[in-house]
């Protein structure tokens, strides 16, 4: 119905490559039956490995078309997060990016021992490397060629199996980002996957007319929901981008239909704007203010097809030429048409400010085990304190205890080798335990609190929720993540981390030298910025009958970023609160026994995989509290 529409798009080297939907096929088709004569057979787990690259995505389908199962791995892990992955899922091939993947492998194959064969996309650095099992992409596909000349039935019978399977295998195994712990396989059915992404698709009209930029890593199910699935079922168009450091300038050339991206993608976004308003002319500035303030007023009503007086019309319009029009053209958001947002909680001035621009952006909710949606937001009943009622098809309830557990037409069919924890994770009549903790508006919206494990209380009964503080403090461009503590204590506290582009240019532009983001966070200027970012939380804060109590009494600005190289945030970069907590435990004692400064050091992995350690005397300063807040017992109970 489209073979000839664009189904793929790279930019190489500057220029953008295309392959139609009938060229995808054959590309896929050679490898597949490339795979087949390295001996891949039904049921095999075969490991993906590296960046958004078109061959990696054409490698998913490949392997599933011989009834393999995927299993994709974030690029970025580190050779010890590898090894358990491939060892746990006991893969027999590999299908990687570059040198850099075949290397991590190498490093630890000793511990694989059923691994046959790795076969690499780039072949830059490799030429010297052992062939005995290290196959280049296109000399599979010419194995696959081969294969077909000699056997002229063999594409039809390709063809054949994938008409005639029948959607109960598993189609791909997605490994969970390890937040409260080691990463588990979920299996995935492909007649679940097919069927939740044709409900999505009919729900935002999506059509072969629409395009994708696949930048959000290969392992995250996010990116094989939106752009795979979605994009199999719909026929659209997904493009991917030169490099991680190229995303916003292949944005900005692509101009997509539909865009995903989480929170602090949109957070970073803004801290640009921001920090480029700042160094713009006092011209400039005065019309950006102005027609921000008249986006603020009407944009989301426009947008929403409201009714507003002709006069905001008229002068939204202006603002459209003069401000909207070429910051969405510099951002790459012209041709939006459906945006969501996911994963973490979005501040509502950051949600309003791109939808007053004209943005279309959403919120869903989604984990690895729904194959994503839980819920989403229709056009025009969008809020920015909600993710939205149930998707299609999907049956939500609140159990007892205030967690919010689903059905789904995608959900998974179990974990890998854990019957245990599946059983955990699943009621007897068949709802999976979301672990987060929520409830339903008066509008039938869901509102997500926190991880129902980490909502708690203070010492005085008062509710404290973690996540809630520090999407409040994130919303400020100097911040870029925020870890807080109080449940069972007298006061809530917070671990800051700096954003070094906001925080670095800020310093620039007031003549403050540094040499690294330590010397940085700790210079005592720096600190009377986040403290008045602390203040107006807590002011905001105070305004708040359910959360007053939970002012963010003291405060600290880490000595180092957090990182997923040292196992503090997750892949999809969550906090691991449990790890930070232990990890930094000094620091939380020095926020609650009244001290001023606390000496730390930390064990830090840099990107070759090598240890090193870092100290620093982390200074803790009081912030002030609003209201005289009691808590509110009967809101925790």
């Amino acid at each position: 119905m489209f073979g000839a529409r664009p189904a793929m798009r790279h930019k190489d080297r500057g220029i953008w490559q295309s392959w139609t939907w009938s060229q995808q096929r054959d590309e896929i088709r050679d490898f597949a039956t490339g795979l087949a004569t390295l001996g891949v057979q039904h049921g095999d787990r075969v490991a993906i490995i590296g960046a958004n690259r078109p061959k990696l995505y054409w490698a998913v389908c490949a392997v599933q078309s011989l009834g393999g199962v995927p299993v994709p791995v974030y690029a970025d892990a580190v050779a010890d997060e590898l090894s358990y992955v491939l060892s746990h899922a006991d893969v027999r091939f590999a299908i990687v990016q570059d040198q850099e993947q075949v290397d991590k492998l190498n490093s630890f194959a000793d511990r694989l021992t059923s691994l046959q064969a790795i076969i690499y996309d780039e072949p830059r650095g490799l030429i010297d490397y052992d062939k005995r099992a290290l196959h280049d992409f296109e000399d599979v596909q010419e194995m696959g060629r081969r294969a077909q000349a000699d056997d002229h039935q063999l594409a039809v019978r390709w063809e054949e199996a994938i008409r005639n399977a029948s959607g109960e295998d598993v189609s791909i195994m997605l490994y969970t980002s390890g937040t409260t712990g080691r990463s588990k396989g979920v299996m995935l059915k492909a007649k679940n996957a097919v069927k939740a992404a044709q409900d999505t698709v009919a729900f935002d009209r999506l059509t072969e007319r629409d395009s994708v930029l696949a930048y959000l890593p290969l392992a995250w199910v996010g990116d094989h929901y939106l752009n795979y699935a979605q994009g199999y079922v719909a026929g659209f168009c997904m493009a991917c981008p030169e490099s991680s450091q190229t995303v916003a300038q292949d944005l900005r050339e692509l101009a997509p239909t539909f865009y995903f991206a989480p929170p602090r993608v949109f957070e970073g976004l803004l801290t640009s704007i921001t920090i480029r308003m700042e160094d713009a002319g006092k011209l400039k500035q005065r019309i950006y203010r102005h027609y921000i303030e008249v986006a603020r007023k009407y944009g989301e009503a426009i947008l929403e097809g409201r009714e507003v007086p002709a006069s905001a019309r008229a002068a939204y319009a202006m603002g459209e030429i003069l401000v909207y029009g070429p910051l969405k053209n510099v951002l790459g958001l012209s041709n939006i048409r459906v945006a969501y947002t996911a994963g973490e909680a979005i501040g509502s001035d950051l949600f309003s400010f791109f939808r007053a621009l004209g943005v279309n952006l959403k919120q869903l909710y989604g984990q690895t085990e729904a194959f994503l949606y839980v819920t989403c937001q229709k056009d025009g009943e969008v809020r920015s304190d909600t993710v939205g009622p149930p998707a299609p098809n999907v049956d939500i309830r609140i159990s007892d205890d205030g967690e919010v557990q689903f059905r789904s037409p995608g959900m998974f069919s179990g974990y890998y080798l854990d019957d245990e924890k599946t059983a955990e994770t699943m009621t007897p009549d068949g709802y999976v335990k979301t672990g987060d903790a929520g409830f339903f508006d008066t509008d039938g919206q869901l509102k997500i609190i926190d991880r129902a494990k980490d909502v708690g209380k203070l010492a005085n009964g008062a509710l404290f929720a973690p996540k809630y503080l520090e999407n409040m403090l994130k919303f400020f461009p100097n911040i870029k993540e925020a870890v807080a503590y109080g449940d069972g204590r007298e006061f809530a506290t917070a671990f800051v981390n700096i954003d070094l582009q906001a925080v670095g240019n800020w310093a620039e532009r007031n003549n403050i030298a540094y040499a690294s983001y330590q010397e940085l966070a700790g210079h005592p200027l720096v600190y009377e910025m986040i403290a008045q970012n602390v203040e107006e939380t807590n002011r905001r804060l105070s305004g708040e009958p359910m959360m007053a109590a939970a002012q963010i009494r003291r405060f600290l600005i880490l000595h180092k970023e957090l990182d997923a190289d040292d196992g503090e945030l997750t892949r999809t970069q969550k906090v691991r609160r449990a790890f930070v907590a232990e990890r930094y435990a000094p620091l939380i004692e020095a926020l609650y026994d009244g001290s001023t400064v606390r000496f730390v050091e930390t064990e830090v992995t840099y990107e070759d995989g090598r240890k090193g350690k870092i100290s620093a005397n982390v200074k803790i300063v009081d912030a002030p509290v609003f209201g005289a807040a009691q808590p509110v017992r009967e809101a925790a109970e």
